[in-house]
């Protein structure tokens, strides 16, 4: 048996991912491993210590030993304590050290992703002893990695892929939770549409929709007279839905129509990732 064709997308997108990123860090001197990227916190060594510990976990690797300091200024949450480790561990591994183990790491999921054979619904592992399916977990795996690759092209002054198989899976994993962020957090009157008009690399016009229950759907038909219309770019879009930027920092690169006060809210609430 071979993968499944479900998952294939989800392989092709980390496979450009994870090649992009060894590429990008293969001829760094040790002080450039320090530098600061838009992920909070993290330097292009933790950004690259994380995407080794996320697939380390997906081949099944037990998880380190190990206390974290208590000085971590960015780390307020069980989740977050939960992917400091693979992080910390690595804190003063040289820059031989981590393009090896990234090396070898390919080596080995590439192996792993030629056998795998389970359905896409198996059940595995997630963060924080959770379970999910594998192709959600395949999915999101490939999301992430791509987020953290741009976190480093950002870090190293290197733009690029942004039109990636990644950043298509990206774009559907971040439309999945934004029914959620107008409807629940941004509180979006009932029987009503907010319309997200997106330009760049990677070009989508999506509706959210509010039912008179208040629950948001996603659909991709135009509104008629929506409550609301935000306009931006692909890379404004996932940098604010990951956290990367404010709202603030981006309102140049953001056109909004509507009611203010509920455009504002979902602004506040945009970010997704943890």
């Amino acid at each position: 048996m071979s993968l499944h064709p479900a998952l294939q997308p989800y392989a092709d997108a980390w496979t450009h991912s994870i090649e992009a990123i060894s590429e990008l860090v293969q001829p760094l001197v040790e002080a450039e491993w320090n530098r600061r990227t838009p992920c909070p916190g993290w330097s292009v060594r933790d950004i690259v210590s994380h995407v080794l510990g996320l697939d380390s976990e997906m081949l099944g690797d037990p998880r380190p030993i190990h206390t974290l300091p208590r000085d971590l200024y960015h780390v307020t949450n069980d989740h977050q304590r939960y992917m400091e480790m693979q992080v910390d561990v690595r804190r003063h591994h040289t820059a031989p050290e981590m393009t090896s183990e990234l090396e070898y790491m390919i080596i080995r999921r590439n192996r792993q992703l030629r056998n795998e054979s389970r359905d896409p619904g198996t059940k595995v592992r997630g963060p924080l002893g959770t379970e999910l399916t594998l192709e959600e977990a395949m999915r999101r795996h490939a999301f992430d990695v791509w987020a953290h690759e741009q976190d480093l092209r950002t870090a190293l002054g290197r733009p690029g892929n942004l039109d990636s198989p990644g950043a298509h899976v990206a774009r559907d994993v971040l439309l999945g939770e934004l029914p959620a962020v107008v409807a629940e957090q941004a509180d979006a009157p009932r029987s009503s549409a907010v319309v997200f008009d997106v330009h760049g690399p990677v070009e989508f016009l999506r509706t959210i929709r509010v039912d008179i229950q208040g629950r948001g759907t996603l659909e991709s038909s135009p509104a008629l007279g929506p409550a609301a219309t935000l306009t931006l770019d692909w890379e404004t879009y996932f940098r604010l839905a990951c956290g990367r930027v404010t709202p603030e920092a981006a309102a140049d690169r953001i056109k909004t129509e509507g009611d203010p006060d509920l455009t504002a809210a979902i602004l506040r609430h945009f970010t997704v990732t943890q």
